[in-house]
Formats: structure tokens, sequence, C-alpha cells
């Protein structure tokens, strides 16, 4: 029978690599559908692992490991790969929310459908910027940046090393408020748009009252809302993929930071 001792050593410190690229399967977008297969995602983290695993720098912890400290150690490594994860999903949610409050305005809030992509209900003109925020995501190469990222984290942020004080609340307080930004500006072109068409209405029903423009401004609304949001698609992406990239340097700028910390 072979002696496999020698993988004994091995063991724990692999258990900690699938644990951190496990998180990033959380919130990151498509990894974290469930339009795929779990099986699927739990073989890419663990085959992910494995590739990257003879270039983690060794994990010599000071003690023995026992089911205690295990605990804390693999939830310490999982929120490396979360909060990376998460951090990078903030633009397209925010994308997301500016197509929300362009499908409220416009009147076509009731026409929800089911996204696959975050298990809820959304609009369809929400739906539609999410998706096309995805396609910029994936233009821009942001999968591959992501697994690039989490690679050159265990040279930044040894495995068993990560503490409380190094997670990134700075970061992600900086980024949600710039998404609620973006949300705004995004949904600003139809929000004017709308608003003067209200304007209009308003004021040709109190200066000429035999003509019902309730029978017809509600369609108004919703081509005029859907012109400028055609017109302005393109802007949308521009902003999008600015955000996204801005966003994924800030993340690479963090694991940087960290790993100055500990002489990396």
């Amino acid at each position: 029978m072979p002696n496999l001792d020698f993988i004994l050593p091995h063991v724990l410190p692999l258990m900690l690599v699938v644990a951190r690229l496990t998180g990033l399967f959380v919130f990151t977008p498509m990894l974290s559908s469930s339009t795929v297969p779990r099986s699927f995602r739990v073989l890419l983290s663990f085959m992910f692992a494995i590739a990257i695993y003879p270039f983690v720098p060794p994990f010599d912890p000071a003690a023995s490991v026992d089911t205690i400290t295990l605990v804390p150690l693999l939830f310490a490594e999982l929120l490396i790969g979360v909060a990376i994860g998460l951090i990078a999903a903030l633009p397209l949610l925010a994308v997301q929310m500016g197509g929300y409050i362009m499908g409220y305005q416009i009147g076509l809030s009731l026409a929800e459908s089911f996204n696959p992509e975050l298990e809820a209900n959304g609009s369809a003109v929400g739906d539609l910027i999410f998706y096309l925020a995805i396609m910029s995501f994936i233009g821009l190469g942001g999968l591959e940046l992501l697994f690039a990222t989490m690679a050159d984290s265990f040279r930044a942020v040894p495995i068993g090393m990560f503490t409380a004080s190094d997670t990134p609340l700075d970061l992600f307080v900086g980024v949600l408020g710039s998404g609620f930004d973006m949300a705004i500006r995004v949904a600003t072109p139809v929000m004017a748009v709308v608003s003067m068409l209200m304007v209009a209405m308003g004021f040709v029903m109190k200066t000429m009252p035999q003509i019902n423009i309730m029978t017809v401004g509600f369609s108004a609304q919703i081509v005029c809302g859907l012109m400028m949001l055609l017109v302005s698609l393109a802007v949308i992406s521009n902003v999008a993929d600015d955000e996204i990239g801005r966003v994924m340097q800030a993340i690479a700028e963090w694991l940087r930071g960290v790993g100055g910390v500990y002489g990396r």
C-alpha cells in the first residue's frame, strides 16, 4: 500500500486556498448566478485552487491547528473572496438600480420579470441595463482580472494572516457611494425627459381642459422615455466601463496596501 503521509502537510493549506477562492463565487457577477450549476462552481473553485497552490507562499502556523482554530482561519479566507467579489459586483448593481429608476419614471415598473442572475424580480429596463453592464464587464476582461487579482492576493495576504482590521470597509463604503452617484447619473436623462413631458402635459391640461390628455399621456411617457434611453445607451455603457475599471483598480490597490503591511 503506497504511503500518502507526504500529502498530509498540504491538506490544511489547500483547504484555506479553496476557502478564499470559494468566497469569490458568492457575489461575483455570473459566477454567483443560479444559472451556473453549483457542481460546476465547486469544481472550478477546486481546480483553480490546485492550479495556483504550488505558487502560494508556504503556510507555517505558529501552533498546531485544531477544529476550534480552524474555523476562524477558514472564515477569514472566505471573507477575502467575498469582499473582492462583492466590491466588484457593486458597479453592476448600481447600473441596475439606475435602470430601475428609469423604469419607474416611464411607467414600466409593473412589467417585472425574474432575473436569474440575482434570483429576484426586476424591472424590464433595470434588467436590460444590468445585462448591458455585464457585457461591459466581460468586454473589459472583468473575470480574468478578478481571477488574476485573487491569485495575486496570496502574495499580498499570505494564507492564515488576514485579520478583521484588514477588511476593506472604507473601500466598500466608497464604492457604494460612487455607485449611488452613478445610478442617479445614469437615470438623469430619462428623468429629465419625463419631467419635461409631465410639465407639458400639465400645461396642456390646464389651458385646454377639453382635451383628455391622460388618454395619450401614459403612452407618450413610455415612448419618450424609451427613446431617450435608446439615445443614452452608449453613454451609459461608457459610464459603466469607467466605473468597473476604477473599481477593479481600487481592489488591486487595496491588496497592494495590505501586502505592504505584511512586507510583500
